[in-house]
Formats: structure tokens, sequence, C-alpha cells
């Protein structure tokens, strides 16, 4: 009971400190946020939804067998650390009117590998699962998000960069889809794992397909960045709901689920 009470109060805390935070920045900077600004009322429910979502994760790991415990928190980092990439994002975008590309690229340097682990997590949460596909799923990461980031502050061409970032996602499609990865989840897996899988690996198809076409429409139509801004980041917004979120709570949605089972035999 002591340890569930201090983990139910840094979880409170967690949200208490990010909410301090915010109203520090605001009052500094004497921004308030407009109406009629659509991109930064989604700035802020995105921020106010990551931190509600990290109190959950981590509050739910109490009903959850051990094995499943390292996936909810993991969980739970994400949209941890999302959650104050957020606070930051939303005062800039408040004061300013843009959303410097260094941001975004900071989130998912650290969320998206995360969420990638998540893959081998589950997985090795009911069978053992050969570290080649920790570290197949961490390598396509980095080209993706390596690529993405060069081509966008401007160290690589465009084009060549585009290239590298969809080659790095294309190598993590094929290792959840035909991959090892896949093979044990279909061979080795309870249905409900199964189930998770599959949804998780959708999110990753198409939900991930919005950033590589915000990146499309905002550098390779010939139009500047800032001239789609609004659109990009209301989308890239509106995407990390799905991306961060959504695919914590698959997680979550199966880690309770086994646990449960398991609890009755």
């Amino acid at each position: 009971m002591i340890f569930k009470s201090m983990r139910f109060k840094t979880a409170l805390g967690l949200g208490f400190v990010g909410a301090v935070a915010s109203t520090q920045v605001a009052a500094a900077t004497g921004a308030l946020l407009k109406p009629n600004d659509f991109v930064g009322i989604s700035f802020w429910l995105i921020t106010m939804a990551l931190m509600a979502s990290t109190v959950f994760f981590f509050l739910e790991r109490d009903r959850v067998s051990a094995k499943w415990k390292t996936s909810l928190t993991v969980s739970g980092l994400v949209t941890l650390v999302a959650a104050v990439h957020y606070l930051y994002m939303r005062e800039v975008w408040v004061n300013t009117g843009s959303s410097p590309t260094v941001f975004r690229y900071i989130d998912w340097l650290i969320t998206v590998p995360l969420l990638m682990i998540e893959f081998y997590l589950i997985l090795s949460a009911i069978t053992k699962v050969p570290s080649g596909v920790f570290w197949r799923l961490m390598i396509g990461t980095i080209v993706m998000l390596v690529g993405g980031y060069l081509g966008e502050a401007g160290y690589m061409a465009v084009w060549p960069a585009f290239i590298v970032g969809m080659a790095g996602w294309a190598f993590i499609l094929y290792e959840i889809f035909a991959g090892q990865a896949s093979k044990i989840n279909a061979q080795s897996a309870p249905p409900s794992v199964q189930s998770a899988f599959s949804t998780m690996r959708l999110i990753v198809t198409i939900g991930w397909a919005i950033y590589p076409i915000g990146y499309f429409f905002g550098y390779l139509t010939g139009s500047g960045p800032e001239a789609s801004a609004n659109a990009l980041n209301l989308i890239y917004n509106l995407a990390d709901v799905l991306n961060k979120i959504a695919f914590g709570l698959i997680i979550w949605s199966v880690a309770v689920s086994e646990s449960e089972s398991a609890a009755k035999k």
C-alpha cells in the first residue's frame, strides 16, 4: 500500500509540475491563446491529453502482472516526454506563430524508438525473443528519423533525405509485417496479443504515414514549409493522439487482458 501511494503521488506530481511549468511560462511571456487559433488550441488539447495519459499509464501498472509492467512504464514515458515537449511547443506557437523543426525531432528522437521497443516488449512478455528483433527495429527507426531531420533542417537535400527516411520506415514495416517479429507474433502469441500487435502495426503504417506526407507537402511541392505551417502543425498534433496515446492504450488493454486471464488460471 505504501508503494502504491507513492506511485499515485508521483503520477499526480508529474501532472502538477507540468501544469505549474506551463503557467509560469505563460505568465512570463504574457501571451494569451486566441479563440480563433485552432493550431494553438490543438497544442493545448494534446498537452492535456498527454499529461492525463501519463498519469493513467503509471497508475495502471498496479493492475497488470510483473511481465507487463515494463510495457506500461514505457507507454507512460512516451506520453511524459511528449507532454514536456508540447508544453514548450505550444508556448512558442502562441508567441511566435511558428513551431521550430528541432522541437519536433527532439520529441521524436526519444519517443519513436520507445514506441518501437513496445513491439519487442509485448512479444517478450509471452515468449523468448532474439535480440536481433530489438536492434532491427531500432536501426530502422534511427535511419528514418535521421533522414527526415537532415532534410528538414537543411543539412541534406530534401529528396535524398526523404528517400533515406522512407527506407528506414520501409525497413520497420518489413520487420513487423513479414520479418522475425511478425513470425514470432503469429507462431507464439495468444489471440489478444496478436490482435494488439496487428493494431499497433496498422498505426505504424497509417498513423505514421502522416509524417512523410507532411514532409512531402511542406518541402517537396515547391512551396516553403512556412506556407503550410498551420496545416502541418494541426495534422502533426492530431496524429500524436493516435501515434502516442492510442498506441499506449492498445498495450494497456492487452496487458490488462492477459494479466486477468493469468490470474484466473
